[in-house]
Protein backbone atom coordinates (compact mmCIF):
# COMPACT_ATOMS: atom_id res chain seq x y z
CA UNK A 1 0.00 0.00 0.00
CA UNK A 2 1.01 3.51 -0.57
CA UNK A 3 1.50 5.00 2.54
CA UNK A 4 2.22 8.68 1.69
CA UNK A 5 -0.50 8.73 -0.89
CA UNK A 6 -3.35 7.21 1.35
CA UNK A 7 -2.35 9.09 4.23
CA UNK A 8 -2.41 12.42 2.80
CA UNK A 9 -6.06 11.84 1.41
CA UNK A 10 -7.19 11.02 4.94
CA UNK A 11 -7.49 14.14 6.34
CA UNK A 12 -8.70 15.52 3.44
CA UNK A 13 -12.01 13.00 2.75
CA UNK A 14 -13.19 13.90 6.81
CA UNK A 15 -13.93 17.40 6.22
CA UNK A 16 -16.10 16.18 3.03
CA UNK A 17 -18.30 13.43 4.82
CA UNK A 18 -18.66 15.59 8.15
CA UNK A 19 -22.95 15.33 7.88
CA UNK A 20 -22.33 11.88 8.24
CA UNK A 21 -20.99 12.02 11.91
CA UNK A 22 -24.08 13.23 13.42
CA UNK A 23 -24.77 13.10 16.92
CA UNK A 24 -27.42 9.77 18.06
CA UNK A 25 -28.10 8.19 21.63
CA UNK A 26 -26.10 5.65 23.41
CA UNK A 27 -27.58 2.33 24.16
CA UNK A 28 -26.39 1.30 27.57
CA UNK A 29 -26.50 -2.36 28.51
CA UNK A 30 -24.71 -5.19 30.48
CA UNK A 31 -21.95 -3.87 31.94
CA UNK A 32 -21.29 -1.81 28.20
CA UNK A 33 -20.75 2.10 27.71
CA UNK A 34 -22.30 1.37 24.39
CA UNK A 35 -23.45 -2.13 23.00
CA UNK A 36 -25.16 -2.42 19.27
CA UNK A 37 -25.44 -4.53 16.89
CA UNK A 38 -27.47 -2.89 15.15
CA UNK A 39 -30.67 -5.15 14.32
CA UNK A 40 -33.07 -2.28 14.78
CA UNK A 41 -31.57 -0.26 11.85
CA UNK A 42 -33.10 2.97 13.74
CA UNK A 43 -30.86 5.88 13.67
CA UNK A 44 -28.32 5.64 16.88
CA UNK A 45 -25.16 5.84 14.61
CA UNK A 46 -24.81 8.60 11.80
CA UNK A 47 -25.77 7.76 8.00
CA UNK A 48 -25.88 9.00 4.86
CA UNK A 49 -25.50 8.97 1.07
CA UNK A 50 -23.85 10.58 -1.75
CA UNK A 51 -21.47 10.04 -4.59
CA UNK A 52 -18.67 9.54 -2.75
CA UNK A 53 -19.55 7.22 0.07
CA UNK A 54 -22.78 5.26 2.14
CA UNK A 55 -23.49 4.52 5.54
CA UNK A 56 -26.76 3.12 6.18
CA UNK A 57 -28.00 0.06 8.21
CA UNK A 58 -28.11 -2.94 6.24
CA UNK A 59 -29.26 -6.78 6.56
CA UNK A 60 -28.71 -5.95 10.63
CA UNK A 61 -25.19 -4.43 10.31
CA UNK A 62 -24.03 -0.42 9.81
CA UNK A 63 -22.96 -0.78 6.04
CA UNK A 64 -20.06 1.34 4.85
CA UNK A 65 -19.48 1.93 1.09
CA UNK A 66 -16.61 4.03 -0.09
CA UNK A 67 -17.11 4.55 -4.03
CA UNK A 68 -14.33 7.07 -4.36
CA UNK A 69 -10.65 6.45 -4.70
CA UNK A 70 -8.61 7.12 -1.64
CA UNK A 71 -11.57 8.47 -0.12
CA UNK A 72 -12.68 7.85 3.99
CA UNK A 73 -15.66 7.90 6.01
CA UNK A 74 -16.44 7.27 9.62
CA UNK A 75 -20.14 7.12 11.74
CA UNK A 76 -20.01 8.19 14.98
CA UNK A 77 -22.90 6.41 17.93
CA UNK A 78 -23.14 9.66 20.03
CA UNK A 79 -21.34 12.80 20.23
CA UNK A 80 -19.94 11.90 24.30
CA UNK A 81 -16.56 12.31 24.86
CA UNK A 82 -14.83 9.03 26.52
CA UNK A 83 -11.65 8.14 27.88
CA UNK A 84 -10.02 4.87 28.37
CA UNK A 85 -12.24 2.54 26.18
CA UNK A 86 -12.01 -0.93 24.76
CA UNK A 87 -13.85 -1.16 22.01
CA UNK A 88 -14.70 -3.91 19.66
CA UNK A 89 -16.82 -4.73 16.39
CA UNK A 90 -16.77 -7.53 13.68
CA UNK A 91 -16.52 -6.33 10.03
CA UNK A 92 -17.88 -8.63 7.48
CA UNK A 93 -16.10 -8.56 4.13
CA UNK A 94 -18.54 -7.67 1.31
CA UNK A 95 -15.99 -9.18 -1.52
CA UNK A 96 -14.09 -5.50 -0.96
CA UNK A 97 -10.85 -4.73 -2.57
CA UNK A 98 -7.51 -6.42 -0.05
CA UNK A 99 -6.56 -3.14 0.06
CA UNK A 100 -9.21 -1.53 1.88
CA UNK A 101 -9.10 -0.33 5.38
CA UNK A 102 -11.52 -0.52 7.96
CA UNK A 103 -11.31 -0.37 11.69
CA UNK A 104 -12.01 2.19 15.12
CA UNK A 105 -11.52 5.66 15.25
CA UNK A 106 -11.18 7.21 19.20
CA UNK A 107 -10.47 10.14 21.28
CA UNK A 108 -11.44 12.51 18.53
CA UNK A 109 -11.19 15.85 19.11
CA UNK A 110 -13.80 18.99 18.53
CA UNK A 111 -12.13 19.54 15.15
CA UNK A 112 -13.29 15.96 13.89
CA UNK A 113 -10.05 15.60 11.90
CA UNK A 114 -7.54 15.46 14.92
CA UNK A 115 -8.28 11.51 16.52
CA UNK A 116 -6.44 8.32 16.66
CA UNK A 117 -7.31 4.84 14.46
CA UNK A 118 -6.81 1.50 14.35
CA UNK A 119 -6.93 0.45 11.04
CA UNK A 120 -6.88 -3.59 8.82
CA UNK A 121 -6.82 -4.60 5.23
CA UNK A 122 -7.77 -7.61 4.39
CA UNK A 123 -4.10 -8.19 2.63
CA UNK A 124 -3.23 -8.40 6.21
CA UNK A 125 -1.83 -5.06 6.90
CA UNK A 126 -2.55 -2.68 9.86
CA UNK A 127 -1.59 0.71 11.18
CA UNK A 128 -2.03 2.13 14.44
CA UNK A 129 -2.13 6.01 13.77
CA UNK A 130 -2.73 9.95 14.93
CA UNK A 131 -4.57 12.51 12.86
CA UNK A 132 -4.09 16.50 13.69
CA UNK A 133 -6.03 19.27 11.85
CA UNK A 134 -4.30 20.42 8.64
CA UNK A 135 -0.98 17.79 9.33
CA UNK A 136 -0.07 14.67 7.63
CA UNK A 137 -1.35 11.42 9.84
CA UNK A 138 1.30 9.77 11.90
CA UNK A 139 1.75 5.99 11.73
CA UNK A 140 2.82 5.09 15.62
CA UNK A 141 3.46 1.54 14.20
CA UNK A 142 6.34 -0.02 12.19
CA UNK A 143 8.22 3.40 12.00
CA UNK A 144 5.42 5.35 10.11
CA UNK A 145 4.60 3.01 7.45
CA UNK A 146 1.63 -0.23 6.79
CA UNK A 147 2.69 -2.99 8.64
CA UNK A 148 2.12 -6.56 7.70
CA UNK A 149 0.97 -9.55 10.87
CA UNK A 150 0.48 -13.24 10.09
CA UNK A 151 -2.23 -13.18 12.55
CA UNK A 152 -4.22 -11.31 10.43
CA UNK A 153 -5.74 -13.61 8.00
CA UNK A 154 -6.09 -12.59 4.56
CA UNK A 155 -8.93 -11.80 2.90
CA UNK A 156 -11.07 -13.55 5.63
CA UNK A 157 -15.30 -13.26 5.64
CA UNK A 158 -14.94 -11.28 8.50
CA UNK A 159 -12.65 -9.74 11.31
CA UNK A 160 -13.21 -9.01 15.27
CA UNK A 161 -11.51 -5.74 15.83
CA UNK A 162 -10.54 -4.50 18.60
CA UNK A 163 -8.29 -1.38 20.36
CA UNK A 164 -7.42 -0.18 23.41
CA UNK A 165 -7.35 3.52 23.91
CA UNK A 166 -6.71 5.18 27.53
CA UNK A 167 -4.17 5.19 29.86
CA UNK A 168 -1.33 6.63 27.57
CA UNK A 169 -1.61 3.23 25.45
CA UNK A 170 -3.19 2.46 22.30
CA UNK A 171 -3.33 -1.33 21.11
CA UNK A 172 -4.77 -3.00 18.17
CA UNK A 173 -6.49 -7.03 18.36
CA UNK A 174 -7.88 -8.79 15.45
CA UNK A 175 -9.75 -12.11 16.19
CA UNK A 176 -8.65 -12.11 19.68
CA UNK A 177 -5.00 -11.09 18.89
CA UNK A 178 -3.09 -8.85 20.57
CA UNK A 179 -1.49 -6.81 16.86
CA UNK A 180 0.30 -3.87 18.29
CA UNK A 181 0.51 -1.46 21.23
CA UNK A 182 1.68 2.00 21.10
CA UNK A 183 2.42 4.78 23.58
CA UNK A 184 1.13 8.41 22.79
CA UNK A 185 -0.87 10.77 25.08
CA UNK A 186 -1.80 13.83 23.00
CA UNK A 187 -5.14 12.92 22.77
CA UNK A 188 -6.57 11.87 26.25
CA UNK A 189 -10.24 11.76 25.72
CA UNK A 190 -12.74 11.89 22.79
CA UNK A 191 -15.70 10.49 20.57
CA UNK A 192 -15.25 7.33 18.85
CA UNK A 193 -16.43 6.09 15.61
CA UNK A 194 -16.18 3.33 12.64
CA UNK A 195 -14.19 3.92 9.91
CA UNK A 196 -13.93 2.48 5.99
CA UNK A 197 -11.63 3.55 3.54
CA UNK A 198 -10.89 2.86 -0.33
CA UNK A 199 -8.01 2.53 -2.54
CA UNK A 200 -8.29 2.17 -6.05
CA UNK A 201 -11.47 0.33 -5.81
CA UNK A 202 -14.23 0.22 -4.26
CA UNK A 203 -14.85 -0.67 -0.10
CA UNK A 204 -17.57 -2.52 1.06
CA UNK A 205 -17.64 -3.41 4.74
CA UNK A 206 -20.23 -4.31 7.37
CA UNK A 207 -19.87 -3.75 10.99
CA UNK A 208 -22.10 -5.52 13.32
CA UNK A 209 -21.73 -6.56 17.35
CA UNK A 210 -20.10 -3.21 18.51
CA UNK A 211 -19.54 -3.05 22.13
CA UNK A 212 -17.37 -0.97 24.14
CA UNK A 213 -16.23 -0.81 27.54
CA UNK A 214 -14.40 0.44 30.37
CA UNK A 215 -10.85 0.16 30.53
CA UNK A 216 -9.45 -0.52 34.35
CA UNK A 217 -7.08 2.15 35.53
Amino acid sequence: MNKKLSKGLFGIALLAMASLACSAASLLGGGALIEDDFNSGEGNWGMGTDADSSVEYSDGGLRMKVFTDFFFVWSQPDDVDYENVHIEVTVLNNDTDSTTAFGIICNQQVVDDSFYYFAVTPAGEYAIAKAALAQTDVFLTNNDEWGDSDLIAENADSYRVGADCGNGTLTLYVDGQQIASVTDTTYTTGGVALLAWSAEEVADVTFDDFVMTKLAK
